[in-house]
C-alpha cells in the first residue's frame, strides 16, 4: 500500500543557540514521515532523540534546513493551524490534580473552541470516541492524580485523537510501563495508524519491542546521523548492528532482535531438539557454556528429563546445579 508523505526533514540540523552560540546536536538529516504508518526512533542516549522530537513539535527551532508539512514549510503555520495538524504526547505527568480524565481529554478540543470555550455536542462526541478508541471510557470520572502510568499515558493519547491531527508525536511513551502495557500500547498506536491512516511518530529505548511493531525506524547517532528504514531492511544491510555496538550485545539478524552475548569459558555437549531443548542452550549460554555436538554426549535431552552422567533431572535449575 503506497502512503503519502505528510513531513519531510530536508539537509535538517537540530540542536540549540544561545548568546549567538550554536550548539549542534544532529546535522545532515534527511527523511520522511509518511501516513498510516508508525515509525519509531531508536539511538542511544545523548544520540538527539529529543532534541530532533521537540524541533519536529516546533518547541524548538532548527539550525538548518528545511522542515515541511503537508507540502508546505513548517514554519508558515500558525500555533493554531498546526495545534490541528500535530498533536504531542510527552513523558512529563500532567500536573492537573483536580481534573477528571475525561476533562483533560476534553482538552485536546482546544484548538478548535478556544481554552476557555464550551464544548459542543460535537466535541463532546469527538472525546466519546476518542476515549472509546484507547479503551479508557470507564476512566471518565477518575481523577487524572489517581491513575496509574499507563493509564495517565492512554488519557495523553486520547486527547491527541480528540484533537483530531493527522500528525502524532510521542516521546517515550512506553517508559515507567511494565512489560505487558508496553506492548499493549505499542499495538494501540500501531492500530491506530492503520485504522486512521495517522503518521505516528515516536522516541523510546524500547529496541526489541520497537523492531517487532514499527513499520519504519529511525536510527539516530552523532556519529552515523540519521539512517531510516524498516526494521528488516536495517537489519539486512548491518545498520542496526552498527548503531548499537556494545560490549556484550550482539545484533542478531536471523531473528532481528538483539542478545546479551556471553564469551564461553567451557564447551559441553548436548543432543535433542525442541523447546526443552532451546531453553537448555539458552540457559547454557548464560553460564558461559557453550554447545557443541560431538562424542560423547554429556547431555541427552527427553521429553520429560534432562540425562547428564545417567542422572535424570527433572528441570533446568537442578541440572545446573550439578554442572556447575
Amino acid at each position: 500500500m503506497r502512503h503519502d508523505i505528510t513531513i519531510n526533514i530536508d539537509n535538517l540540523s537540530t540542536g540549540y543557540s544561545s548568546g549567538g552560540d550554536k550548539k549542534v546536536v544532529t546535522h545532515g538529516i534527511n527523511a520522511s514521515l509518511r501516513g498510516g504508518e508508525l515509525t519509531c526512533l531508536l539511538g542511544p542516549n545523548g544520540a538527539g532523540k529529543s532534541t530532533l522530537l521537540k524541533t519536529l513539535s516546533t518547541f524548538i527551532s532548527p539550525l538548518k534546513g528545511k522542515i515541511t508539512l503537508l507540502g508546505k514549510p513548517l514554519d508558515s503555520y500558525s500555533n493554531t493551524e498546526r495545534a490541528r495538524l500535530i498533536g504531542v504526547v510527552l513523558t512529563d505527568k500532567p500536573a492537573l490534580e483536580n481534573m477528571s480524565a475525561r476533562e483533560l481529554v476534553g482538552l485536546g478540543r482546544t484548538p478548535y473552541t478556544g481554552f476557555w470555550g464550551r464544548l459542543s455536542d460535537e466535541d463532546n462526541a469527538v472525546v466519546d470516541e476518542a476515549m472509546s478508541l484507547v479503551g479508557i471510557s470507564s476512566l471518565s470520572d477518575r481523577m487524572t492524580h489517581t491513575l496509574s502510568d499507563g493509564e495517565r499515558q492512554k488519557v495523553m493519547i486520547a486527547k491527541a485523537l480528540a484533537q483530531q491531527t493527522p500528525v502524532i508525536f510521542l516521546d517515550e511513551p512506553t517508559a515507567f510501563l511494565d512489560f505487558p502495557s508496553k506492548v499493549e500500547l505499542m499495538q494501540l498506536l500501531l492500530s491506530l495508524s492503520r485504522r486512521y491512516g495517522k503518521t505516528i511518530f515516536m522516541s523510546t529505548h524500547d529496541l526489541d519491542l520497537a523492531l517487532l511493531t514499527a513499520d519504519r525506524i529511525w536510527l539516530i547517532d552523532r556519529n552515523h546521523g540519521v539512517t531510516t528504514g524498516t526494521p528488516e531492511d536495517l537489519a539486512l544491510d548491518g545498520s542496526l548492528a552498527r548503531y548499537f555496538v556494545r560490549d556484550g550485545v550482539t545484533f542478531d539478524s536471523s531473528s532481528g532482535v538483539f542478545r546479551v552475548s556471553v564469551t564461553p569459558v567451557r564447551e559441553i555437549s548436548v543432543k535433542g531438539e525442541g523447546i526443552r531443548h532451546d531453553m537448555l542452550v539458552k540457559a547454557l549460554a548464560r553460564n558461559a557454556i557453550a554447545v557443541v555436538d560431538s562424542e560423547p554426549c554429556e547431555i541427552t535431552v527427553t521429553h520429560d528429563a534432562f540425562v547428564y552422567r545417567g542422572i535424570a533431572y527433572r528441570d533446568i535449575a537442578s541440572l545446573l546445579n550439578a554442572i556447575l
